[in-house]
C-alpha cells in the first residue's frame, strides 16, 4: 500500500476543527506485524479529520520503539501510549479503561495491532452512515483470516447481519477489527471491570444506545491467525475461563440494574461457559444447540 504524507492525508479534509473518529489500536509484541496495521490506517481516505491512538501494553520486543517512530513522523495523526507495565495480565479490559477515555473522536473504530484494513474507504463509509442513521450505534464489515500459509477458510463467528439493540446487548458477536462505533460509552460498571473479554463489553453496553449495521460494500479487514495472538497463545480451556469470567460479570451487571431477562440469559450462558471451562466439551456445545434452538423458536413466535 502507498502511504502518504502527513500533510498530504490532512489535504483532503474539508475542515481540521475537530477529530471525528479515533482510531483505536492496541499491540503487545507485535514488531513483525504493527506496521501494516498502522500503515493501513494511514492509507484511508477521508473527508474529515481522524486520530490514531496506539496502546503498547509494554511489549518486551521493539514495538514500542516502531509505534513511537510513526508518532514522531505523523505527530498530528498518531498519539500514544505507552505502558511499562503490562495491564492485560491486571484486568483484561484495556480499550475500556485506557484507550477509549483518550479518544477524542465523536466515532471510535477499532483495530488490534496484528490485523490490518485492505479498504481505504472503510473509515469514511462506516462514519458517514452513522452520521446519516441516527438509530445505530455501531457498523462492522467482514472479514478474512489468514496465516502464514494464506486465507483460511474458517468461520470466526462474527455477525454478517444487521442486529437490533437486544442483540447487542447480549453481546452478540462481531469481528472486532471491523467495527466502528459511537463513542458514547464514559465509564464500565463496576461488574464489569472483571470482565476478561472487553469487546463483548462493549458491544453489550453499546446496546443501550442504538442497532448495528452490517456493511457488506467494505472490502474485509485481515484476520491474522498466529501463535503470538492474545487468543492463539491460550490453549482452548483458558480462553473457555475468560469467556466464563466475562459473561458471569454481564450476568452480575443485568442482575443489578433490575434486567430479569437479560441476567437470565447470561446466566445460562454462564453455565454452558462453566461446562465448557471444564472440559466437558461435548455437553457444552449439546447445551449451546438446544439453545440456539429455543430462542430461535421464541423468536419466530
Amino acid at each position: 500500500m502507498t502511504i502518504r504524507t502527513e500533510e498530504e492525508i490532512v489535504s483532503g479534509w474539508e475542515s481540521r476543527d475537530r477529530v471525528l473518529a479515533s482510531v483505536c489500536c492496541i499491540t503487545y509484541n507485535q514488531e513483525k506485524y504493527i506496521r501494516e496495521a498502522i500503515d493501513s490506517f494511514l492509507m484511508q481516505d477521508t473527508e474529515f479529520p481522524f486520530e490514531i491512538i496506539v496502546h503498547d501494553d509494554a511489549s518486551t520486543d521493539s514495538t514500542a520503539k516502531i509505534v513511537l517512530e510513526y508518532a514522531k513522523e505523523y505527530p498530528r495523526l498518531i498519539r500514544t501510549i505507552i505502558q511499562t507495565e503490562n495491564q492485560y495480565s491486571k484486568s483484561g479490559l484495556i480499550n475500556p479503561r485506557f484507550v477509549f477515555p483518550k479518544a477524542a473522536g465523536k466515532y471510535i473504530a477499532i483495530c488490534e495491532g496484528d490485523d490490518y484494513w485492505t479498504d481505504r474507504a472503510k473509515l469514511q463509509k462506516q462514519v458517514m452512515f452513522l452520521e446519516n442513521n441516527p438509530e445505530y450505534v455501531i457498523t462492522y464489515t467482514d472479514c478474512q483470516a489468514f496465516d502464514e500459509s494464506g486465507n483460511i477458510d474458517h468461520d470466526y463467528g462474527g455477525a454478517k447481519e444487521d442486529l437490533e439493540s437486544i442483540d447487542l446487548k447480549k453481546a452478540t458477536p462481531l469481528f472486532t477489527l471491523t467495527t466502528c462505533f459511537r463513542n458514547v460509552i464514559d465509564d464500565i460498571p463496576p461488574e464489569l471491570m472483571s470482565a476478561r473479554y472487553g469487546d463483548m463489553v462493549t458491544w453489550s453496553l453499546l446496546g443501550d444506545h442504538g442497532k448495528g449495521k452490517y456493511l457488506g460494500d467494505i472490502q474485509p479487514a485481515a484476520y491474522r491467525v498466529h501463535e503470538g495472538g492474545l487468543h492463539s497463545r491460550k490453549n482452548y480451556r483458558e480462553r473457555a475461563k475468560m469467556h466464563l469470567i466475562t459473561v458471569r460479570a454481564l450476568s452480575a451487571y443485568y442482575d443489578r440494574i433490575g434486567d430479569k431477562k437479560l441476567a437470565r440469559f447470561f446466566k445460562i450462558r454462564v453455565f454452558m461457559s462453566t461446562l465448557n471451562s471444564m472440559g466437558f466439551g461435548r455437553f457444552y456445545r449439546l447445551a449451546r444447540k438446544i439453545v440456539h434452538t429455543y430462542r430461535k423458536a421464541t423468536k419466530t413466535r
